[in-house]
This record gives structure tokens, C-alpha cells and sequence, in this order.
């Protein structure tokens, strides 16, 4: 089988993308227990149940969440998913590693755009949040499907372009006066997604999405709950309603501000 080529060293760029994220490993607080973050986990839940297959060889190429959100990797293994999943910072890999029960993550250090698995290694590949940080995440797709085995399952999802409330926008203003905490992020058409996608040689199935909440009213919360807890319960009571109707009106997460791409490896 090929395999990607490890031995060279990383680039510059790579570097770099390392030294950011390992400063946000190492500052930046747990997210569990807020109501939004409930809601994503939900969502996350909802996805997985709805496309993964059983038992998988699951990839997921990023840790973010399973030391400092939703733990949705914790959860795919509770429910007998085979836990596989890639950082681009080692204090990450290492939280990540720490939350699970010992030898139960086959966690490593490495870029998503340079996996170091063989070709068709994995069944599942879970990618929610990850490329859209990356000048290139083309690159990023064709890895993935690479390490798909044929008939395999890539669930995909990147910020939405048109994100009814607007949250692309917010972003790239906070970006610009340096107060988004989570470094470059790119935004995505469907039609622009789906194409990338294809063009990565994967075949895509469905189009959906999660999270239909104004993502400043997420940010809003978070900052509520780690700087100001004294308006937490105010916080709370804006995002409570949204968890509200995305339990009741499922449709809804087609329009949230994580659009999600769901392909099969042919």
C-alpha cells in the first residue's frame, strides 16, 4: 500500500501552524459544560449515528475536541468505533491522550495535509472543524480520502459561507483586530465545498450541517462562563432557546454555521 511521504521535514508553514497551536493547547480553557457546547455535542452525536458505520476504523484529524469541547471521540469509542486521531500540537495529542482511558486513543502528532497512515487504512474519517484553518485545505481532502479504504465514510464540515447569521463576518473582524482566538479560518459556499470534495476523489452523499445558533452568541456564552461568570445565566438564557428548537426542528442544522459534507471513497 503507498504511504505518505513522513521522512521529509516539515516546512516552515507547518511549523509555524504548530507554534499557534500549541499556545492554544496550552492556554486556552475547557469548553465543556456550557449549553452550547451541549448542543454541538448533540449535533456531533446526531451525525455519527446517522452515517458512521458500525464498529469503524475511525480517523478523526484533529484533537481540539477531545480535550477542550464536546469529547465526541470519547463518545464514538463508548459506542465501539476502533479511535484514531491526528494534532497538529503535541500538548493537544497529550490532553487528548489523558481523557480517555489508557491505550484507548491511538493518538498522534501530525499535519492533516501529510497524514502518516497507509493508503485505505481507515473505514471513517471525521473532520469538523479542522481544514478550514489551513491556506490549503485541498490538500487536506485529498489525505483523507487517501486513507479511506474504498466505500469508506469521510463526515466533513467547514464554516458556512452563508450562515444565516452571518458569523463568517464576525469572524473575519475579530480575525483582523486579532481577537479571534482561533487563528486564520475560511468560509465555504456548498456549491465551492461539494466541488473540492469531488475533486479530492470522493463521491459525495449528503449535504447537511449543525449548529443553528448565531456563533457570537456561542462566543458570547464561553466568554460569560471564563471571564465574566457572574452573566453566565444571562448567556445561557439567549443560547437556550436555540437548543430549544434544534431538538424540536432537526432540519434547521442544514443552515447552521458548520456545514457538512458527508462522501463516500468509491
Amino acid at each position: 500500500m503507498a504511504r505518505p511521504p513522513t521522512s521529509a521535514a516539515p516546512s516552515a508553514e507547518s511549523i509555524s501552524y504548530r507554534g499557534f497551536w500549541d499556545a492554544v493547547a496550552s492556554e486556552f480553557p475547557d469548553l465543556r459544560g456550557a449549553l452550547s457546547t451541549q448542543m454541538y455535542r448533540e449535533n456531533e452525536e446526531w451525525l455519527l449515528r446517522s452515517f458512521l458505520p458500525a464498529r469503524p476504523r475511525l480517523l478523526k484529524t484533529d484533537l481540539w475536541d477531545e480535550c477542550k469541547n464536546t469529547r465526541i471521540l470519547q463518545w464514538a469509542a463508548s459506542e465501539g468505533a476502533l479511535a484514531y486521531g491526528v494534532d497538529i500540537a503535541l500538548p493537544m495529542v497529550r490532553q487528548a491522550r489523558a481523557e480517555f482511558p489508557a491505550g484507548a486513543l491511538r493518538g498522534v502528532v501530525a499535519d492533516v495535509r501529510r497524514l502518516p497512515f497507509p493508503a485505505q487504512s481507515f473505514d471513517a474519517v471525521y473532520s469538523m472543524g479542522t481544514i478550514e484553518h489551513f491556506a490549503d485545505p485541498e490538500r487536506a481532502l485529498a489525505e483523507i480520502a487517501r486513507v479511506l479504504r474504498p466505500g469508506g465514510v469521510a463526515i466533513v464540515g467547514v464554516p458556512n459561507r452563508f450562515d444565516p447569521f452571518l458569523r463568517p463576518l464576525v469572524v473575519d473582524l475579530l480575525f483582523r483586530v486579532g481577537l479571534y482566538d482561533y487563528g486564520y479560518e475560511r468560509s465555504f459556499s456548498r456549491p465551492a465545498f461539494r466541488r473540492m470534495v469531488e475533486q479530492a476523489g470522493l463521491r459525495p452523499e449528503t449535504q447537511t450541517g449543525i449548529l443553528f445558533i448565531p456563533g457570537w452568541l456561542r462566543m458570547f456564552e464561553l466568554f460569560c462562563r471564563h471571564r465574566l461568570p457572574s452573566l453566565t445565566r444571562l448567556a445561557e438564557a439567549t443560547v437556550r432557546p436555540f437548543v430549544w428548537l434544534d431538538r424540536r426542528t432537526a432540519s434547521l442544522r442544514r443552515f447552521g454555521y458548520l456545514m457538512v459534507c458527508v462522501a463516500r471513497k468509491p
